[in-house]
């Protein structure tokens, strides 16, 4: 077997394992969609159910929401593979750690970012919303959510050893996910109001390129000091 075919086979069954524990442990998978529908939710009932008042704040309740379930399911990404060892075994396997890796916050992301994109122009809907902010709106949550879980596998990979890590996880992480929020939202109300939001996906465009060449490589750096 070649290099490139035995990376790939490392990717999918790494995945793949991923995927079937997120099976079997659907609570996993669930709660933080439920999280994301309570949160928006209850937005309407604490503000009022003004049509204006809620268009205007809909990007930034919908992206907030949207970032709180993500960190919501994130400390699930290595502590069980730390706990049961299988983490210790990726270390010491021959095959690449970032490999490794990637194949686990991909399936994050499939399990935990593809959901929110799926249900959040549903929620938009009831937070009235923009028509023509949508778009922006589905764009913002493709290139934002992606950096959520990488960006996200480094604070997991430094706190992994620390028992009730999950409040220092909150505040490693939270700083570096503002500039996702600041130009997501931003993009979503320029659209609201038919302004030019190129610029904005652009960053984030930008901000995704840079996420998915070094946060593997950081994670992993950052697993094997915390364990050690």
């Amino acid at each position: 077997m070649n290099q490139p075919t035995s990376y790939a086979q490392t990717f999918y069954n790494v995945f793949k394992r991923d995927m079937q524990v997120a099976v079997r442990n659907k609570g996993d998978v669930i709660n933080p969609l439920i999280f994301l529908i309570i949160v928006i939710t209850l937005f309407p009932l604490g503000i009022g159910p003004e049509t204006a008042v809620l268009t205007r704040i809909a990007p930034g309740i919908i992206w907030v929401a949207a970032l709180l379930a993500a960190l919501l399911s994130l400390e699930r990404l290595f502590k069980s593979d730390f706990v049961d060892g299988s983490l210790e075994q990726m270390l010491l396997s021959p095959q690449p750690l970032f490999i490794m890796v990637f194949a686990k916050i991909t399936a994050h992301w499939l399990l935990t970012g593809v959901p929110i994109i799926i249900i959040a122009p549903l929620l938009a809907m009831m937070l009235h919303m923009e028509q023509s902010a949508y778009p922006a709106l589905l764009i913002t949550l493709l290139l934002g959510t992606p950096i959520l879980s990488l960006i996200g596998a480094i604070g997991v990979a430094l706190t992994v050893g620390i028992k009730k890590g999950g409040v220092l996880l909150s505040l490693l992480i939270l700083p570096m996910y503002i500039p996702v929020l600041i130009f997501a939202t931003g993009a979503i109300e320029a659209a609201s109001v038919n302004v030019p939001y190129s610029g904005h996906v652009a960053i984030m465009a930008a901000l995704l390129i840079g996420a998915l060449t070094l946060a593997p490589l950081a994670t992993s750096a950052a697993l094997r000091v915390s364990t050690n």
